[in-house]
């Protein structure tokens, strides 16, 4: 039950993070493009590669690893909302901008989870 509860109060805490970056971002930034999104999937894979990375080096206690990636991180990042936004880019007859959002989710967040999985295993947090 406790790992319920961890994994709830970090996913309030991932939610709020996310909507927070997210209008930040779009405060800051006049592109007609899901920038935000991206930015928060990026800054997600690579903070969830860190944590795997740790994790496996054993400087994250087994306590934690549950609420930290499935609590915090699970809720910071948006796989759904990426989806929505891609499709409404088709929609508005932006097939270039879609493809272009696809390609930059997959191949930046794999690259962020890859540099914070070597990071992590480094012991560098």
């Amino acid at each position: 039950m406790r790992l319920v509860l961890g994994i709830a109060a970090m996913g309030a805490l991932g939610a709020v993070s996310r909507h927070l970056c997210g209008q930040w971002v779009k405060a800051n930034v006049d592109l007609d493009f899901p920038l935000a999104t991206l930015l928060i999937n990026a800054l997600g894979s690579l903070l969830l590669g860190l944590l795997a990375g740790l994790a496996s080096s054993g400087l994250v206690p087994e306590h934690l690893r549950g609420p930290l990636a499935i609590g915090l991180l699970g809720s910071f990042t948006t796989f759904s909302t990426f989806s929505v936004e891609t499709l409404t880019l088709v929609n508005d007859g932006r097939p270039w901008a879609a493809l272009l959002n696809v390609l930059l989710q997959v191949l930046i967040g794999v690259a962020a989870a890859g540099a914070g999985l070597l990071l992590g295993r480094a012991g560098v947090a």
